[in-house]
């Protein structure tokens, strides 16, 4: 096999590492390796240096990584970025305090704000003014920010985010500034502008979004050159690519420098996966359900594309976008896939409080310890365990055999921590559980459909990551939704919707100027100016440009309007521009204005590079050898033996539950009252009858 090449997607997750492999002539092959959460750089190196043992070829076949980590996000939710620091115009030091006047539960009067990334001591403010067009009303003081450079270094400061107010209209006195911190505080210390990071208005997101980046800067950027390092020490040498929350992939470098654009990375890829599976098809709407080891989430894909957004907030329990329950997280103002996830996952740790009030996470136990059935040192009882002892999951191996597990342990677990401080019987508490657990979960899929105006019972679920499958259909049948789809390599999806990924970038270039003083010749000059800047841009990164696909848009609102909506921008029409706004804005809100001015506030340019070769053909899995085992479905009922089949035992013709599809990458469980076949592309699609 070492004439062949190969392209491999990799997605850690908190509990294992999907690995998937995709040769030059389109055959795909799947891994799952415990993830190393200490570094890891290092459980991926392992894995490579497998594989290319397995398959008898070196380092130097491997011409293509991509990847997606959930290394962002966690540093925010963990508080465990870098001692960052701000420096801002004098007189907005408390930005970050103030935010916007909302919060995520109205009568809550015990709620705190979250604490700012940047701690107010290291928020420092320097001279400088400009307006809103950009005309320098107070130059910038060159000793104030020598001064600040000297108090960071005292603090320790390991980043600091610069945004200057208006700075989107005029970069100069950030850049500026870059270049003093810069000479003062040497390449050790991570720094980021506002107007590079985030050139739009909008005073709160903007620096919010640069104090983020800057927050988990360092920690991309250690993680960047530690996988560097490592993949250099087994030889292979090939471009690494990440994908980013927008769905798109970018180079290994533009990564480190916008990190925030990372913080959905993971999830954003199986995403995309849904949509290159649904697309061509008849599906007006599905909903992906992605479930991992710490994690549950969500996504509203409707004909074939995934919603986007580009407000979101990070850091709340629960991330999402929704305008709904905003103001308890961290709003990053960058392109995203529009997806919910929330803290529900396998390794979600089972407690009880001091109320005897039972909880599923969001504490999760990880890769490790990981649950008290993997035997690597965990002490609490987690949903897998729970999984475990209702007889779902395998309770000899999972990943084909390759990783054994400690059923009586896990069982024990939730018997002692659980079941006997509450006095039930351990199905019953292991049913509990999971329906606590599904209750949890259901709010993810919620926010991106019934949140959005959206009836979830109209979508088809599609489930996959290493635990959807396992409860897809408890979770459909909560929220009423009559199908779920399991597609081929659901438990490493998201690896592959890596491969089936685009490089795709988004530019913005600020306008601030009412439609009516714009002529389209006026219009072409600010998109052909945009248009340059991401050239310049992707041929530095080393992008062939010559496929590229530009797709321009426009932000719009009406004179005094505080918000925009995004409409594409086909042709450099100005007063077509201006009817789909029109159109838009009676779409979204029911109703438009004859009267009032239309205000252009930015242009838009995403640009794609399409992938040229997708994976097609998946390698015929190994036999695995599977037993019939006791399954239980109800609390109260005993469990019954259950047949235990793969993938392959199904065909066109609709088998009733319940029994359970076990494979190498995850578990379907198809449960009584529901029935599940093959469709044509070798995807289980699961029926749920009318309750």
């Amino acid at each position: 096999m070492a004439q062949h090449s190969y392209r491999i997607g990799i997605d850690i997750g908190g509990t294992f590492t999907d690995v998937v492999v995709a040769r030059d002539d389109g055959l795909i092959e799947t891994r799952k390796v415990p993830s190393t959460p200490d570094d890891y750089s290092r459980g991926i190196a392992q894995a490579l240096k497998a594989l290319v043992e397995d398959y008898q070829t070196t380092p130097d076949r491997i011409t293509s990584i991509v990847h997606a980590t959930t290394v962002a996000t966690n540093a925010i939710l963990e508080y465990k970025g870098a001692r960052t620091g701000l420096l801002t115009t004098a007189g907005f030091r408390d930005v970050l305090e103030m935010r916007r006047l909302r919060i995520p539960v109205l009568y809550d009067l015990q709620y705190d704000k979250p604490k700012p990334l940047a701690a107010r001591r290291l928020r420092l403010e320097v001279s400088e003014r400009l307006g809103p067009d950009g005309a320098v009303r107070v130059p910038l003081s060159r000793e104030d920010v020598v001064a600040a450079a000297q108090r960071f270094r005292e603090e320790g400061v390991e980043a600091v985010a610069i945004s200057f107010l208006h700075a989107y209209a005029n970069p100069q006195h950030e850049i500026e500034a870059e270049g003093i911190l810069r000479a003062e505080l040497g390449e050790g210390v991570y720094i980021c502008r506002g107007s590079e990071i985030l050139p739009e208005i909008r005073e709160y997101e903007r620096t919010s979004t640069v104090v983020v980046n800057a927050y988990i800067g360092p920690v991309v950027r250690n993680y960047a050159s530690a996988l560097t390092a490592r993949l250099a020490s087994i030889g292979v040498t090939c471009q690494v690519e990440m994908m980013h929350s927008g769905g798109g992939i970018m180079r290994l470098g533009s990564a480190v420098k916008r990190a925030a654009s990372l913080v959905e990375s993971g999830p954003a890829a199986g995403v995309i996966a849904c949509a290159r599976l649904v697309s061509g098809s008849d599906e007006p709407s599905i909903i992906s359900f992605d479930m991992g080891g710490t994690t549950a989430k969500a996504a509203l894909i409707e004909h074939g594309e995934p919603a986007r957004t580009t407000e979101y907030e990070v850091g709340a329990g629960i991330n999402l976008s929704s305008k709904l329950v905003k103001g308890g997280g961290y709003p990053i103002k960058m392109p995203f896939i529009d997806v919910s996830e929330i803290g529900a996952g396998g390794g979600s740790i089972v407690a009880i409080d001091r109320m005897n009030q039972v909880s599923v996470g969001p504490q999760s136990a990880g890769a490790y310890p990981g649950p008290v059935c993997y035997g690597l040192g965990g002490r609490q009882a987690t949903l897998t365990d729970a999984f475990l002892t209702l007889g779902y999951i395998n309770d000899v191996a999972l990943a084909g055999g390759s990783f054994p597990l400690q059923a009586d342990a896990g069982r024990a677990a939730l018997d002692d921590q659980v079941a006997r401080p509450l006095g039930l019987d351990l199905q019953q508490t292991a049913r509990g559980v999971l329906t606590l657990a599904v209750t949890t979960m259901t709010r993810a899929v919620k926010a991106v459909s019934t949140y959005r105006g959206r009836d979830p019972r109209q979508a088809t679920l599609v489930a996959f990551g290493g635990n959807g499958p396992v409860v897809a259909a408890e979770v459909a049948r909560a929220l009423g939704i009559r199908r779920v789809i399991v597609p081929r390599a659901a438990g490493v999806f998201s690896a592959l919707g890596l491969l089936r990924s685009d490089v795709e970038q988004e530019f913005v270039r600020p306008s601030r100027r009412r439609a009516g003083e714009l002529d389209d010749a006026g219009l072409e000059q600010l998109f052909a100016a945009l248009g340059a800047d991401a050239r310049r841009i992707l041929a530095l990164e080393g992008y062939d440009l010559a496929q590229a696909e530009f797709r321009y848009a426009a932000d719009l609102r009406y004179v005094g309007q505080a918000y925009e909506l995004t409409v594409p921008a086909r042709r450099f029409d100005i007063a077509e521009l201006s009817e789909l706004f029109h159109r838009e804005h009676e779409r979204t809100y029911g109703h438009r204005s004859q009267k009032d001015a239309v205000h252009l506030v930015n242009a838009r340019l995403t640009v794609r590079l399409p992938l040229v070769a997708p994976p097609q053909q998946f390698a015929g899995e190994a036999p695995m050898r599977r037993t019939d085992r006791p399954v239980s479905f109800a609390a109260g009922t005993p469990a019954a033996a259950i047949a235990v089949i793969g993938r392959a035992d199904l065909d066109g013709t609709a088998r009733r539950g319940p029994f359970v599809i076990e494979e190498y990458d995850c578990t379907c469980v198809v449960g009584p009252g529901q029935s599940a076949r093959l469709d044509e592309a070798g995807n289980i699609d699961i029926a749920l009858e009318a309750a």
